[in-house]
């Protein structure tokens, strides 16, 4: 959520920031909501205080032997009207907060406007695979090797689902089971986080109410504080663990990494290239998370997309990072990084992990503080996120760039203690 008091000291400024990536912004309606806001909250701290000296006149009069029935007549209308004045601010806030609520992220000044087409390359690692020989994609070789059951997947679930088989199961876990022992290395706090969410917490993360139809929802309740959904990302819920707490300066940063499955409705229809594991409804991942000062947090960002990195790389896949455009990026984040690795079939780049830095807009709609050790002052937080990563696309890459012209697909060495094979042969 962004700052009123930015919005209302600097509208030009903010609507110019937020023209990289919406359409149109207007803030005459929020404006005058909040004149008018602030206008009925002096009128009525005025009529309470007249109420309050009149009230501790009455009892002196009345020892006085004087008469107060035009008193108690003049309370009763100034209390009729506080009533009014209560339920017109009611009315000014409501408004504010679903006009404030709906606003996506200010994006940083380094951020270029628009969207994919003015996304832009910051790096490479290695370079594309090259084969002397016809490669096979991610779908055949799984289904050769009997790693991966899609017509299974989906008579239990459906289109978008797979079934992990014998090694593929060993692959994926062996991926999960890296990025963990990784983490854990770096000093990251393991986080299991339970699978179905509260609307308040896609609320905080900035998902709702915009994208809340891009989720499964458990419940559709018509009061949406009970309303239940299955998380989108753990980020979703590692957001919320500090929601509405106010934090010691020493406890940051706090950096959390949880696993997760990720379930995502995935609304429109797949394209032909999506196949396999590309796109899904249901795919592991997991998600690192930081908690940090303001001034810290640009750090914790290069920080999170070297972790992300180095994951790749201890993988020997082809990789580049991108920083996107406004338009490209989440809603909730003033900055993203992409790690996109190399399909060698689909000669295209998929994403694989989003680095991204919210600055204090989710803490905002979380109302996640901090407090100076110095002068005790009270602040919002800094959160960052980043996936390290997400599997549904690196084993597509993986047996794809490790495919030999026999058939066999050779194991990352980093994967072959828990896959238990150095080659999956034919």
């Amino acid at each position: 959520m962004l700052d009123l008091n930015l919005i209302r000291h600097n509208p030009d400024t903010v609507r110019q920031a937020l023209l990289k990536r919406m359409d149109a912004v207007d803030f005459t309606e929020l404006l005058s909501w909040d004149q008018l806001r602030r206008e009925t909250i002096v009128e009525l701290e005025a009529l309470k205080a007249k109420k309050n000296t009149v009230s501790k006149e009455i009892p002196l009069l009345k020892k006085q032997g004087m008469n107060v029935e035009d008193c108690y007549d003049e309370m009763k209308k100034v209390s009729e009207l506080i009533r009014e004045l209560e339920t017109s601010l009611g009315q000014y806030e409501e408004k504010i907060d679903k006009f404030l609520i709906a606003l996506p992220n200010i994006p940083d000044e380094d951020v270029l406007e628009g969207g994919k087409e003015n996304n832009k390359v910051v790096r490479e690692f290695g370079v594309k695979p090259h084969f002397d020989f016809d490669i096979k994609d991610h779908v055949e070789l799984v289904k050769l090797h009997d790693l991966v059951d899609y017509e299974r997947g989906a008579k239990l679930s459906g289109n978008g689902f797979w079934v992990y088989k014998g090694y593929g199961a060993l692959l994926e876990w062996a991926l999960l089971n890296y990025f963990v022992e990784e983490h854990l290395k770096d000093g990251y706090e393991f986080i299991l986080p339970p699978h179905i969410l509260s609307y308040e917490c896609g609320l905080a993360a900035g998902q709702f109410p915009k994208f809340e139809d891009e989720v499964f929802k458990i419940d559709d309740n018509k009061d949406k504080q009970k309303e239940q959904f299955l998380l989108p990302t753990s980020e979703t819920a590692l957001i919320n663990l500090h929601r509405g707490e106010i934090l010691k300066e020493q406890e940051l940063p706090k950096k959390y990494f949880a696993y997760t499955p990720c379930y995502r409705v995935e609304a429109g229809s797949y394209r032909a290239s999506e196949k396999g594991m590309i796109r899904g409804h249901q795919f592991n991942k997991v998600e690192m998370f930081q908690y940090t000062k303001p001034e810290d947090s640009d750090a914790a960002l290069e920080e999170l997309i070297g972790k992300a990195e180095r994951l790749v790389q201890g993988l020997n896949l082809h990789y580049r990072l991108t920083k996107l455009a406004a338009k490209d990026c989440s809603a909730s984040m003033a900055k993203t990084y992409d790690i996109e690795i190399w399909i060698p079939s689909m000669n295209d780049y998929k994403e694989v992990s989003s680095a991204s830095n919210a600055r204090d807009y989710q803490a905002r709609r979380g109302l996640i503080r901090f407090r100076r050790d110095s002068n005790k002052k009270v602040e919002y937080v800094n959160t960052l996120n980043a996936s390290g990563l997400a599997t549904s696309r690196l084993i597509p890459a993986i047996v794809e760039t490790m495919q030999q012209a026999d058939g066999s697909i050779v194991v990352p060495e980093v994967l072959r203690k828990w896959v238990g094979k150095d080659v999956l042969k034919l």
